[in-house]
């Protein structure tokens, strides 16, 4: 078990409540305990934790906290909920900011970083812990104006294609390593009579999001996470060339009539095609290949093998490229804290260690994943989730946040998704991305 650095986390103190734990620490001369021990006893004290995830998904992570109030005697108290992302800013607008939230996107995290000022920056210890165990490219997701504020926790995947290992192997296709690869690929599933790719983008208000999801990972492989950053940032326009190249990529697939929309219906389709669905008709062997996350996991019938010789499984959407390493599209969650108490400045020392990862991973049955290189693998339990962790630890790996989660609210939960739609019914590439940089909020 390597140092988390709790030294760092103890100060001088202050006025109202002290910011110094004394006394021997409840579970003193335990292994996993030794690096908290310097905190001393803090039973007694406790810490709330503010997050959007609910039953039956809490369970685990209340779980996972059980090391640390042993070896520190302090509480967690967890409350969930599902107004999770308005009752946040309510909350620490009105002085009553929770101890600990774990915040799902980098623009919450800003907004409150620079609209309440009452986010806490991150102690010594968990900066030094991020520098261990993630790659730069997380740590500038929870840092603000070069302040460095949150860790990260969760992770998830976006840029898989699922497909049938079956199929594939009765069929003797091969699982491809670059785009021209699967672009082959297609062709050849498409020669042989079955529609190679299937597609949903139906789901109520946020019609439209899975193909941002194309899009941003067309850009992170073909112009590059410098261009990436610029365009999410609006430092380049949404229709800069580079991004009419990418969609115009994406439209090879998804507007090819040759390809789309295997076991469900014709291009249009798509827009009309629940995104829970779009990837069924691969159990009847009616298409072959399916973009979507790594949570899509959970979409296939109860008592899907979702496995690597099972019913289904996935492979990592290839590159076009070998210029810019292994891009990952995908997202999670950060810690942030709106208190520097010792016992908040451990437990978010705790949570950021490689100790927390594998006891999170011990305590999951599936559906959880973290970027954190110090998680051992083999205590995640699905095999998509082990897949995930790999790409993610790879040191080629170049991960970047899903941009429409980064983006004006009017951009990137409204114009993109609805614009994104009517391409998929019918709207001209230069259109469609002329139409939402025009939707930016000047």
């Amino acid at each position: 078990m390597s140092g988390l650095g709790l030294a760092a986390c103890a100060d001088d103190g202050g006025d109202g409540g002290s910011n110094e734990a004394g006394g021997t620490a409840p579970g003193a001369g335990r292994e996993e305990c030794a690096d908290l021990e310097q905190f001393g006893d803090l039973s007694g004290r406790e810490v709330s934790v503010y997050t959007s995830i609910i039953a039956p998904e809490d369970a685990v992570h209340k779980e996972s906290y059980q090391v640390f109030e042993e070896c520190t005697g302090a509480t967690v108290a967890y409350e969930g909920s599902s107004e999770f992302e308005a009752q946040l800013v309510v909350r620490v607008q009105g002085g009553n900011a929770p101890d600990i939230a774990y915040i799902p996107q980098p623009g919450l995290l800003q907004t409150l970083v620079r609209d309440t000022d009452a986010v806490v920056p991150a102690p010594d210890s968990v900066s030094e812990n991020v520098d261990e165990w993630f790659g730069e490219d997380w740590k500038a997701y929870g840092t603000v104006d070069d302040t460095f504020y949150a860790a990260p926790l969760g992770a998830n995947v976006k840029s898989f294609v699922w497909y049938s290992p079956g199929q594939f192997e009765e069929n003797g296709w091969e699982v491809p390593e670059t785009w021209d690869d699967m672009i082959a690929l297609s062709d050849q599933i498409a020669e042989s009579g079955t529609k190679p790719w299937c597609a949903g983008i139906e789901s109520g208000d946020a019609t439209g999001w899975p193909t941002t999801d194309w899009l941003e990972d067309v850009v992170l492989r073909e112009a590059g996470p410098d261009v990436y950053d610029q365009w999410v940032n609006h430092e380049i326009p949404f229709n800069d060339p580079a991004i009419v190249d990418s969609l115009d990529r994406v439209g090879e697939i998804l507007k090819n009539p040759d390809y789309v929309n295997g076991g469900i219906g014709d291009v249009k389709s798509i827009a009309t095609t629940a995104f829970q669905e779009g990837g069924l008709p691969i159990l009847d062997g009616e298409c072959a290949l399916h973009r979507q996350a790594s949570f899509y996991a959970a979409q296939w019938p109860e008592g899907t093998d979702v496995s690597e010789t099972g019913d289904v499984f996935a492979f990592y959407l290839p590159t076009t490229s070998d210029e810019f390493g292994t891009p990952v599209l995908g997202g999670g969650e950060f810690v942030a804290a709106f208190s520097d108490e010792p016992e908040v400045q451990a437990f978010q020392t705790y949570l950021s260690s490689d100790v927390w990862a594998n006891e999170k991973a011990i305590a999951t049955p599936g559906g959880w994943v973290s970027a954190n290189t110090g998680l051992d693998i083999a205590n995640l339990k699905s095999p998509i989730d082990q897949l995930s962790a790999e790409i993610l630890q790879d040191p080629e790996a170049v991960f970047r946040f899903d941009g429409s989660d980064q983006m004006p609210g009017a951009v990137g939960a409204g114009s993109f998704w609805s614009e994104m739609t009517n391409w998929i019914t019918g709207a001209e590439t230069q259109a469609t991305l002329d139409n939402i940089e025009d939707s930016w909020p000047s």
